[in-house]
């Protein structure tokens, strides 16, 4: 072996020896390929093609004539039924836990302090108005103000702000209007734009990729003639559509792709006559896009107006009021989860009122040692909401839990709180005082995650309290045609022994009717 071994070595190098004087040198090719199967089509062999019936139907048929398929089908065949037969034996997606509270609705309610963004200017000026940016909340835009009677503005800064929520030093955007914004509104549509009420009754346009400067702006002999307190974005198919609300007593609606004059006017007049002089000076302004041709104005003298936008007739758009404030409705907003429920906030109290009660609140808070003013729902819990007073204190009441304390109650700062302005998420809550500083808080989960029942619960309750309403309604309307507490009692307890009475007539006519039945047969 080790000569033959020997001979091949001497071979091959006489060989290399030969070929390296030419330089080359041959050798055979030796070629891979990847290739894979496709599990989808079932594994199919080479030679048949899925997407060939006959070749498939062929194949399976061959498969199926085989002895060793024959014999191992049945054997795997009583092991996968057995396995089927425990699986159906049991749930496997049964809840145990159903009836457990979520470990949030045990914590306490509790809040802290994320950031506190304050007016750079020297004199500080209130916070008149908060908006969330639409796009996750990561923005706030506040509106800078002096309110106070006969305040001289040409000295003060009349810049308003946008801040970013996690870098209170500097805002991000410093917006110049020609006279103090008053009111500020992120449109839902559009983040880069807002719109914004001014101290001198004009409307502004904001875009915040064109800078600091409005891009429209109203002119004075087509505006408001008082401050404008609110501005609301409608739901339209352009998205550039709003109507603003000020004490002058009128609402007017907006395109802010034009600005030179108002698209329609509604003048707050009472006496449904137009009359600019008897009309209601509006604070507030409520809008549902569920509901758009309906809108609610809170006005000065503590009265709700309810009007119909697409109504015919000026006498047609206010088609109701609801008194009950003993001063200006600083605060208006509808459930987000009923509709037809709203809450107000004036006076000492916070009201909620059903739309079909006009007489009365169905519900109602005691009254506060500090004036009220602002208030909005939780846009995640129906129970919730929260109102801001003038000694700097913030409440939180969840109206299933108790309704004449406040679940919750934070002291933000030492001066009055303006407003207030809940992002969607619930969590977070941003108050601005009169003393120029905006306080961004957050709750907890409790506050801020909707619980198990809360829609039914809430229902249940309003439903309680609007028969209650409507039952001490119809005892004062009794009242009011003369008749005293007394006789009022006297026709109730008549009508309870009537009723009575009847009944055992009814039963001793149906037990006497045998006997008589008995009687006529013995006769017989």
């Amino acid at each position: 072996l080790l000569a033959v071994h020997k001979q091949s070595t001497r071979g091959c190098c006489s060989t290399l020896s030969t070929m390296g004087s030419h330089g080359l040198v041959n050798t055979e090719r030796f070629e891979t390929e990847s290739s894979g199967v496709n599990h989808t089509e079932g594994g199919w062999p080479k030679d048949v093609d899925p997407n060939e019936m006959e070749q498939t139907i062929r194949f399976r048929k061959k498969v199926e004539k085989d002895e060793g398929f024959m014999n191992s089908i049945p054997q795997l065949g009583n092991i996968m039924v057995h396995c089927i037969q425990q699986n159906n034996a049991l749930d496997i997606y049964q809840e145990y836990c159903t009836e457990e509270d979520d470990g949030d609705s045990a914590e306490p309610p509790s809040a802290k302090t994320i950031n506190v963004f304050r007016d750079p200017n020297e004199v500080k000026r209130t916070v008149t108005c908060l908006s969330w940016h639409p796009d996750g909340g990561k923005k706030l835009a506040g509106a800078y103000s002096s309110l106070h009677f006969q305040t001289s503005h040409t000295s003060l800064c009349q810049d308003s702000y946008i801040w970013d929520i996690e870098n209170p030093n500097r805002p991000e955007l410093t917006l110049k209007p020609v006279s103090p914004l008053v009111c500020i509104e992120y449109n839902p549509k559009d983040p880069h734009t807002l719109v914004g009420g001014t101290y001198s009754g004009q409307i502004a346009y904001w875009d915040t990729r064109r800078g600091s400067q409005p891009v429209e702006l109203s002119s004075v002999e087509h505006s408001h003639r008082d401050p404008v307190y609110k501005i609301i974005w409608l739901q339209s198919k352009t998205g550039t559509d709003a109507f603003s609300a000020s004490t002058d007593g009128q609402v007017l609606w907006w395109d802010v792709r034009k600005l030179s004059e108002p698209t329609e006017r509604l003048v707050l007049d009472p006496g449904r006559e137009g009359n600019l002089e008897r009309a209601l000076g509006a604070i507030c302004l409520e809008y549902e896009p569920t509901m758009p041709t309906k809108f609610m104005v809170g006005t000065e003298q503590g009265v709700v107006l309810s009007c119909n936008r697409k109504a015919k007739t000026p006498a047609e758009k206010l088609v109701c009021t609801y008194e009950g404030h003993h001063g200006p409705v600083h605060a208006l907003h509808r459930n987000p989860f009923f509709p037809k429920n709203f809450l107000t906030a004036g006076d000492w109290a916070a009201r909620i009122w059903s739309e079909d009660i006009r007489d009365s609140a169905i519900m109602w808070t005691r009254y506060q040692m500090s004036y009220l003013t602002d208030a909005c729902w939780s846009p995640v819990r129906p129970s919730v909401f929260f109102t801001a007073k003038m000694d700097g204190v913030l409440d939180v009441w969840d109206i299933l839990f108790k309704q004449n304390d406040p679940t919750l109650s934070v002291k933000v700062c030492d001066e009055p709180l303006y407003c207030l302005r809940v992002q969607d998420s619930g969590r977070l809550v941003a108050c601005g005082s009169q003393g120029g500083s905006a306080t961004l808080l957050e709750f907890c989960s409790g506050l801020s995650t909707l619980q198990k029942n809360d829609k039914t619960l809430l229902a249940a309750v309003s439903s309680a309290d609007r028969k209650d309403v409507l039952s001490f309604n119809f005892y004062l309307n009794l009242v009011s045609d003369g008749l005293d507490a007394y006789n009022v009692q006297q026709l109730m307890t008549r009508a309870e022994d009537d009723f009575y009475s009847v009944v055992e007539a009814e039963l001793r006519r149906r037990d006497e009717q045998p006997q008589v039945t008995e009687h006529i047969k013995g006769l017989e």
